[in-house]
């Protein structure tokens, strides 16, 4: 079929290989190579602080060997609570040194999910930040069925003022230390824990629509081998970048973005609060970032944001996008203040460490695209019903990706990691869920996740597609699009649109703004997907790691017209 003669080679940049080698090693091996030939570059700049990589390198052997001193085996789970502060990095490369695997908590998660997921993973130690033990860490340590020791790291450990201490030595029985009394008190790491490439490395939780959350089991040659895929991509100056990205670490995509900018030996320029749009200029006017990385909805953000679009970003190559649909012309009004072309788009998810596919670095980049398949990629689009045959070039379909950063498999969930790695042609394929088309030039779009798709008597609505209708009328600041069930007709859904205004139409009536976006509605979009249901709200719910959340979205609520 056509998706096998790989139709987006073509397309590559002209010093891109359809085929790579990847280094039998552990991504410990990748990231200390770079502390060791970049010793005395700054690895992360936070809050007026800078870590050189042979400071980190020996933070994280402290690390290493405290967790080692107590008991720690390879394999064993430690996970890390945390916001990007360097005790983030620090711990990675520490638990990594060890032989132990990084599991990532979002520091937004509520007790209860907090539990859920430390139990689930097995977590022996866990670190988190002061500001959260009080709150959302003791009232549950009792039911923590597997954690043996917490390590407490404060916000301004490493930006000169006093350590944090926490409140007490123990919590629920258990050990309790500040992260820099787990440092002082651990001697010199004596050697490296030596792990294989298909040794578990990552544990990364990613939500689903029904059920728990799932942990993706990412191997130690999954990410050496993402790693590899992107540098050889973009083609980047080892030890001459400084990246910014608002991407939270406890996320795949950040903590991607972290270990593989310590393998480049990039400086990360850490933001710890990426809603805090001031401190990212700030950051931004003293250490002029050479690449940016964030979702689309800070983006959004920050282009309504006037010192932001006030900044010299002469020396920015590019900004990279993820983990959600980037309407084009908000790409275009981006690229008018940073620079034309800079913008690239990727596609991936978590079970797939995470990218699989990237715009070109030097080639066309089609707006709404989210770019090729990486080198050592191979990309199909799968009927939605059988998920196996495939479609026509431009046809809708589910995509689905095989390749060496295509994760193990779910821990301990046998039935899951079935329905989504599944084999074809002798092949492992990851069935990613999203709706998608590629063109004749290999160039993939992804128009809905399947989950998000609305049907409509029998007719199939792509919330994208119809968002990025509506975000070019100027009352739009932010929307969602979402399906409701339709008691009347079971098999079809009734579309609701959910609009944040933008700044000019704030002071504007709700009433006023929903006529102007029916008559658009009318004049642009076919008549069933024509929104039946407008919402406005001050602030479109976003997840942890800045997606629209569309799960809360789908929720009708009383007096909506």
């Amino acid at each position: 079929m056509i998706y096998d003669s790989k139709p987006w080679l073509k397309s590559y940049d002209p010093e891109v290989r359809a085929e790579i080698d990847i280094p039998d090693c552990s991504v410990a091996d990748t990231v200390l190579e770079s502390c060791r030939e970049f010793a005395s570059l700054p690895a992360c700049h936070f809050l007026g602080t800078t870590l050189t990589f042979q400071e980190l390198a020996d933070l994280a052997g402290r690390f290493a060997s405290g967790l080692r001193e107590r008991g720690l085996e390879p394999g064993d789970v430690v996970a890390l609570h945390l916001p990007n502060i360097p005790q983030y990095l620090i711990a990675v490369l520490g638990i990594l040194r060890a032989g132990c695997v990084v599991s990532g908590l979002s520091p937004l998660l509520v007790p209860d999910e907090i539990v859920y997921q430390l139990n689930d993973s097995r977590a022996r130690v866990l670190v988190t930040l002061d500001a959260l033990v009080d709150a959302k860490i003791a009232p549950v340590a009792e039911r923590f069925s597997t954690v043996e020791t917490v390590i407490v790291a404060g916000l301004f450990d490493f930006a000169g003022a006093q350590a944090a201490a926490p409140p007490s030595d123990r919590l629920a029985g258990r050990p309790m230390m500040s992260f820099q009394d787990f440092l002082q008190s651990s001697k010199r790491l004596s050697e490296d824990v030596i792990r294989k490439a298909e040794d578990l490395c990552f544990l990364q939780y990613t939500g689903g629509t029904t059920g728990p959350p799932k942990g993706a089991m990412l191997t130690h040659r999954n990410i050496v081998a993402n790693i590899s895929q992107y540098e050889h991509w973009m083609q980047l100056e080892r030890g001459r970048e400084r990246v910014l990205s608002g991407f939270p670490m406890f996320h795949q995509a950040g903590l991607f973005i972290a270990v593989s900018a310590l393998a480049w030996a990039t400086a990360q320029i850490l933001v710890p609060d990426p809603r805090n749009l001031d401190h990212i200029v700030q950051e931004f006017r003293q250490h002029k970032p050479t690449l940016m990385s964030n979702v689309p909805s800070l983006y959004l953000m920050l282009l309504g944001h006037e010192p932001f679009r006030q900044l010299d970003f002469s020396q920015v190559k590019f900004c990279m996008s993820g983990a959600a649909p980037f309407p084009v012309d908000k790409i275009q009004t981006l690229e008018s203040i940073v620079g034309a072309g800079k913008i690239i788009e990727v596609w991936g998810m978590t079970e797939t460490s995470p990218l699989v596919t990237v715009n070109p670095r030097k080639g066309t980049k089609k707006p709404g695209s989210v770019g090729l398949p990486l080198p050592s990629t191979r990309l199909r689009i799968v009927d939605l019903k059988d998920g196996r045959t495939q479609v026509p070039l431009g046809a809708e379909g589910e995509l689905i990706a095989s390749g060496p950063q295509v994760m193990k498999g779910y821990w301990m969930r046998p039935e899951e990691t079935r329905g989504a790695l599944r084999e074809h042609g002798g092949a492992i394929w990851m069935h990613t869920g999203d709706v998608g088309t590629m063109d004749e030039d290999g160039y993939v779009y992804v128009v809905d996740r399947a989950k998000d798709m609305i049907i409509v008597g029998g007719y199939k609505v792509f919330s994208s597609e119809v968002e990025d209708k509506f975000y070019k009328h100027p009352a739009v600041g932010m929307c969602a699009l979402v399906g409701l069930p339709n008691p009347e007709r079971p098999d079809s859904e009734i579309v609701k649109l959910v609009v944040q205004k933008s700044a000019a139409y704030r002071d504007v009536p709700d009433s006023e703004v929903e006529a102007e976006l029916k008559a658009f509605a009318r004049e642009t979009l076919a008549p069933y997907k024509v929104p039946k249901i407008y919402e406005f709200v001050e602030a479109i719910p976003l997840t942890s790691v800045g997606k629209v959340n569309k799960k809360v979205l789908r929720v009708r609520r009383p007096g909506i017209s």
